[in-house]
């Protein structure tokens, strides 16, 4: 790895790379305590699917998803969907206030703890506050303390809601969308 990998929004031609990388993420030996879907089911899904995913992901007012780009291939990925208040979220649950939620979270194995992580949320953060978000939520499983540890060091702290999704027991986490732009802990 000669330079860090550029964190980018996705383009609307992108689709193939953006269902690799997905097939990629869903393959993790963690998967199962990380995604809401699995690799069966995402390779059941035809082109206009992914093309359809990525056209929102790319060009939506609501939704964005960002790649870290290694030159030669995706490395990580983060989407953010904004959600309103009186609605509800992708797990059914009522969204009380405007919220920017953070979904689809993947490093690959060899890019993780080399701050790709942190610069995709930046990313994301970015793209949320410029449409009103104050903050970025996330859900973790429980039991998934490698990534727990991850979103702390990129400045996410658990909000205290807990709930039961189809993979199990989840905790929401948040982030000031402020105070993860401002402060890089590494640099300190």
């Amino acid at each position: 790895m000669t330079s860090s990998p550029a964190a980018r929004r996705v383009r609307l031609h992108e689709w193939s790379a953006v269902r690799d990388l997905r097939l990629e993420a869903v393959g993790d030996p963690d998967a199962g305590i990380a995604f809401l879907t699995t690799a069966a089911e995402e390779l059941a899904r035809d082109e206009s699917f992914w093309r359809q995913r990525t056209a929102g992901a790319a060009l939506g007012e609501n939704a964005a998803q960002f790649v870290a780009d290694a030159g030669d291939r995706w490395v990580g990925t983060v989407t953010v969907l904004l959600r309103e208040s009186g609605t509800r979220d992708h797990l059914d649950r009522h969204v009380v206030a405007p919220r920017a939620d953070v979904v689809g979270v993947y490093v690959s194995p060899s890019h993780r703890g080399t701050g790709v992580l942190r610069s995709l949320l930046d990313e994301a953060a970015a793209w949320a506050s410029g449409r009103g978000a104050d903050a970025l939520t996330l859900d973790v499983h429980v039991d998934n303390a490698r990534a727990q540890s991850a979103y702390r060091k990129a400045g996410f702290a658990p909000t205290g809601i807990a709930f039961t999704s189809s993979i199990g027991p989840e905790i929401e986490m948040s982030r000031p969308i402020a105070s993860g732009r401002t402060h890089d802990s590494r640099r300190s």
